[in-house]
């Protein structure tokens, strides 16, 4: 596989739109070697941890965060390049006018969820190997809480040489995969 030419196809389907902004939700547990939080201090891309207060240094290392990727920013890069096909995270692309701060509020209402049991668990729905499992499953109900002002969540397929768009229909999700460049 090109990884050149999949990073360019993948930076190509995430910023087709000029009215969109794209976000990151970035799993520091994947990232470890790495060191996701020096790394966002270091380049200084516009983000936040999905966690309140703070976090001890281990948690903080581990923590999920939202990044505003730009179209040229050496972070973004970085994103595409190493974390494509690892399971870093997720994308969500939104209006132009939804700022991190709207985001931030509406990502962490299902930082935790009730399990069968009725036991408190954390959601990891910022590993796509979760959410891709995860979002066709939801009722119109569930499918308006994950949205919100998402329009569009893009993911890695399990082969990493396709591209996931999960897209919010009136009562289902709709999925379309798509084979990214290797020329």
């Amino acid at each position: 596989m090109n990884k050149e030419a999949v990073v360019k196809s993948l930076h190509q389907h995430l910023f087709s739109q000029f009215d969109t902004n794209v976000y990151a939700v970035i799993d520091g547990a994947s990232v470890p070697e790495l060191e996701l939080p020096r790394l966002l201090w270091r380049l200084k891309p516009e983000h936040v941890c999905l966690y309140r207060g703070q976090l001890e240094p281990d948690m903080a290392e581990a923590a999920p965060y939202l990044v505003k990727l730009e179209y040229d920013h050496p972070f973004t890069r970085l994103v595409l390049e190493k974390g494509w096909g690892k399971h870093w995270g997720i994308f969500a692309l939104t209006d132009v006018g939804t700022d991190l701060r709207r985001m931030r509020t509406h990502f962490r209402k299902f930082l935790m969820v009730l399990n069968p049991e009725g036991k408190t668990i954390y959601f990891r729905y910022y590993d796509p190997r979760v959410l891709r499992v995860y979002l066709p499953t939801c009722n119109a109900e569930e499918m308006e809480m994950v949205f919100g002002p998402v329009s569009c969540y893009i993911l890695e397929d399990e082969d990493p040489g396709f591209l996931l768009q999960l897209l919010g229909d009136e009562e289902k999700v709709r999925v379309e995969k798509t084979k990214l460049s290797q020329l």
